[in-house]
Formats: C-alpha cells, structure tokens, sequence
C-alpha cells in the first residue's frame, strides 16, 4: 500500500469522528513504519479533526506503528493504548494523552441487513389429465335424391301470319307553275325646282341724305352733353 492510500483511508475514517470529549487542542504524528512509510499528523481543534500528509514537531505525542494498526485505529476496529499495551505500537513524549485519543468516537457503517430468505416456491398441482374426446357421432347416410321428372315437350311455336303487302305510295301532286310577277311603275318625273325671288336691290344714299344724316347725329351729341351734369 502506498503512503498516499494510507493518509487517504485514514482521513476517510476520521471525516465523521465524534471529538466531543476532547477537551482542548490534541495534535498526534503518526510515523507508518514498512510498506508506505512516511509521516502524518491528526489534530482536533475547535471539536473539528484535521489529517494532512506533513510532520507536526509541536505535537503531544507521536506513534511508530504499521499502516495495518493505524488504519485499524481510525475505522475503530482496535484502540491505540490496547496496541501500545500489546507491543504493536509505540508512543514517545505525553503518554497520558493516549486515553484522550482514544476518546474520539469512530462512527461505524451500519451493518447491511441480510435480506430475508425468499419464500420457497410452491410445488404446482398436478395438472389434471385432459379428458378423452367422445367419440365423433357416425355421419348419417343421405337420402338418395328424387330422380328428376322428364321435362314436358314444349310447345310447337305458332307459324307467323304473312305480313301485309306495302300499299303503294300515291303520286305527287304537280307543282303549281308560279304566277308571273307584276311589272315595277315607272317612277314619275320629279317636279322642277321654282327659280330663286331676285333679292331687293339695297337703296343708293344720297349726298344730300348723308349731310342730313350726319348733322343728326351732331344735334344728338350736343344734346346729350348739356343734359350731364359737370363735375365741380
């Protein structure tokens, strides 16, 4: 076994160690002698356990044992003064510390229950034996079948009557010939357009109408003016 494996089992054992009854600081150095030697220590401070792969040169006392005792002692298996006491161990320097290392509670798995015998299977009853079949009732023999009557002759089938000659078709009548159409009137000859009225010839002013004309218009311009009222 390696050193490693034996620090790692041991710390495995004390992870839920009861320190209730050490009172005060305890610290142990553990020295494995043959197979996975080395050195390691276990300390209770506070009620809580500590296991670390180092030396502790402040310790209260140290062990010189094997990898089998030590591991024993953590998983509670023996107690490290009745190892002492029996030659499998030594301890140097507080001796008396030893019955407050051994104070440390180890909590052991419980024990797996065995399971419960299981029941033995009862015997199954003998089937019962199957019953012989009766024996199939004989067929009944069928009755021979009734011979078939003679089918009477059929009657001779009537001689159709002749059919009736076509009559003969009677003759069209001729076409009537179609009467003669009647001739178109010659259309009568459109009356003559009347000639045009000769227009009016406009009346020719004379120069004497005109002056008179114009003077007129003269009188009619004054007379406007004089009835409009000037602007002041």
């Amino acid at each position: 076994m390696k050193y490693e494996e034996i620090v790692a089992k041991v710390k495995k054992a004390y992870a839920k160690a009861d320190t209730s009854k050490v009172d005060g600081h305890l610290a142990v150095q553990v020295d494995v002698t043959g197979e996975g030697e080395g050195a390691f220590y276990i300390e209770v401070a506070d009620g809580k356990i500590t296991v670390a792969p180092f030396e502790y040169y402040d310790h209260d006392f140290k062990v010189l044992c094997s990898a089998e005792e030590i591991i024993a002692i953590a998983e509670g298996a023996k107690k490290l003064g009745e190892e002492v006491t029996a030659g499998n161990a030594y301890v140097s320097r507080d001796v008396d510390k030893v019955a407050v290392f051994d104070s440390i509670v180890i909590k052991k798995k419980a024990a797996a229950k065995k399971a419960a015998p299981k029941a033995e299977k009862k015997e199954a009853a003998p089937k019962a034996e199957k019953k012989a079949a009766a024996p199939k009732a004989e067929k009944k023999v069928a009755a021979p079948k009734a011979e078939k009557k003679a089918a009477a002759p059929k009657a001779e089938k009537k001689a159709a009557a002749p059919k009736a000659e076509k009559k003969a078709a009677a003759p069209k009548a001729e076409k009537k010939a179609a009467a003669p159409k009647a001739e178109k009137k010659v259309a009568a000859p459109k009356a003559e357009k009347k000639a045009a009225a000769p227009k009016a010839a406009k009346k020719v002013m004379t120069e004497a109408e005109k002056k008179a004309e114009e003077e007129i218009k003269k009188a009619a311009s004054k007379i406007a003016a004089l009835a409009t009222p000037k602007k002041k």
